[in-house]
């Protein structure tokens, strides 16, 4: 399921914790929303039950993409 890292938890509660959850609105810390309402870093989200993270521009519009996204752990 798509569904923001703050649901997560909850989502896997009521379907179990093999039921799979997608989360975008994953930033690093201290990195800018844009038009995100509901973020959260990656290990939180990992902390939270995502199984798997979208990050987009925080990579994408990186000077640097490569070293944006080992810097995200």
């Amino acid at each position: 399921m798509v569904c923001s890292a703050q649901e997560a938890t909850a989502i896997k509660l009521v379907c179990g914790s093999k039921f799979l959850c997608v989360t975008p609105g994953i930033r690093p810390p201290g990195s800018e929303a844009h038009d995100q309402k509901r973020l959260m870093t990656p290990m939180d989200a990992l902390r939270s039950g995502a199984d798997y993270l979208v990050v987009g521009r925080a990579i994408t519009q990186a000077s640097d993409p490569a070293r944006a996204l080992e810097e995200l752990f």
